[in-house]
């Protein structure tokens, strides 16, 4: 009777259990934000974030002509160069940008910038929590295209530098 009664109790005590044994799974939301323009038209000083999702956090950087810019450009990932670098790239006017990504990634010993001088600026590569800042006369006025060069990134990381 000792018996029952102790696997009775215990078996109303197992169906009872409300401590869910499920595996606790929690997802970071990443807040996209709008398309920003950096525009300073007094001083062409620009700061260009990016991260481990591989987005810049601009899409579109007005500078003026006949002027100096300074661009920084930030990583405010996690991840190493190695696996999840970011770098600026200005492109030149007419490059073709998928055959110039396609020549990047094959450029891995000079940090995805490919022989050929088709940029008119680029920073360094960066891994997460480094930054780097250029500086580089803006070119004539117009609309240019910079990526990142990091192979597989310029699809989601590319804008228009455009120039009054």
């Amino acid at each position: 009777m000792k018996t029952r009664l102790l696997l009775l109790s215990l078996f109303i005590l197992s169906c009872n259990n409300t401590n869910n044994t499920k595996e606790k799974f929690q997802y970071e939301r990443v807040k996209e934000e709008p398309t920003i323009v950096q525009s300073n038209m007094v001083s062409n000083t620009v700061t260009l974030n990016s991260n481990d999702q591989m987005k810049f956090d601009k899409k579109i950087i007005k500078v003026n002509s006949n002027q100096k810019v300074t661009l920084t450009l930030k990583h405010n990932g996690r991840f190493p160069a190695s696996s999840m670098g970011h770098n600026f790239v200005l492109l030149k006017t007419d490059v073709d940008v998928n055959a110039y990504a396609l020549k990047a990634a094959g450029a891995r010993n000079s940090e995805y910038i490919p022989e050929g001088g088709d940029e008119l600026a680029y920073t360094k590569m960066l891994g997460g929590g480094e930054s780097d800042t250029i500086t580089f006369d803006a070119p004539e006025p117009g609309t240019y295209i910079f990526i990142c060069s990091f192979p597989g990134h310029y699809q989601l990381m590319m804008g228009e530098f455009i120039v009054s």
